[in-house]
């Protein structure tokens, strides 16, 4: 009689769970598949968490800031971010950006040219994102929303720049779990008058109005125009022990 280990069908051999697989996260997301590729998944998902955990641990109070990647060294918003970088890293903060070029490549190099511990949280994209020259450290993700949780897990506060959809994606769900009691209220620092008045206008014209978003949720995002005025959000909504912001003590989105 054939044992009965004998009689499984053999499967061809995948990667290995240690190996990256390119376009793992498209390939995740492309619909219904066998329970044993989701479990696969779900434990590359762990180790890049894993090895996300072990890279990142530092001493220094960190500021995340977010925002395009397609502004050039010559573009204000790029040295507006470097101006940030380098003044949160005065401060005492390490700055973690996506690792990427354009305002992310420009908080990274403000932060270590002013000797600044300068993090970033890379992944990989058919284009534009390489990790930039001016990382102390980085890590190399495979999946958007563990790159996420990474951007947020560390940081104590939050600076938003002119971006894409990727930038618009960040800075709702840090409101959204800030809203929801998920996350601690740090400050939520908007960056750049031209970008941010046209969104506010949105969300007051059709949001607040419609009733999907109070006065009071909005109001969890702050404005600024300076580094200065960054790292002092950053500064008084902090208690020193990651704790909420005080209130009463910052400028929020307005109408003026």
């Amino acid at each position: 009689m054939t044992p009965v280990a004998d009689q499984m069908p053999v499967k061809p051999p995948g990667p290995s769970l240690l190996e990256r697989v390119e376009g793992a996260e498209k390939l995740f997301l492309s619909g219904r598949r066998h329970r044993e590729a989701d479990l696969a998944s779900a434990v590359r998902f762990f180790l890049e968490f894993l090895e996300a955990f072990e890279s990142f641990e530092a001493t220094e109070p960190c500021v995340t800031v977010f925002g395009s990647s397609r502004f050039d060294e010559r573009h204000p918003y790029y040295q507006r971010a470097r101006e940030i970088g380098s003044a949160l890293a005065r401060a005492g903060y390490a700055v973690m950006t996506g690792g990427g070029s354009g305002i992310m490549e420009a908080a990274n190099r403000g932060a270590k040219e002013a000797g600044g511990l300068s993090l970033g949280c890379n992944i990989q994209l058919p284009r534009e994102q390489k990790p930039n020259k001016y990382l102390d450290r980085f890590i190399q993700f495979e999946h958007f929303f563990a790159r996420k949780v990474m951007l947020v897990k560390y940081s104590r506060a939050f600076v938003v720049m002119p971006g894409g959809f990727g930038t618009l994606d960040e800075t709702m769900e840090i409101a959204t779990l800030m809203q929801t009691n998920k996350l601690n209220h740090f400050p939520l620092v908007a960056v750049g008058r031209d970008f941010w008045d046209p969104f506010e206008t949105f969300v007051r014209e059709a949001m607040v109005k419609l009733g999907t978003v109070s006065e009071e949720e909005f109001r969890v995002i702050h404005r600024a125009e300076t580094a200065e005025e960054v790292v002092a959000l950053v500064r008084n909504g902090n208690d020193g022990k990651g704790g909420s912001p005080q209130k009463g003590d910052s400028p929020h989105f307005r109408s003026e």
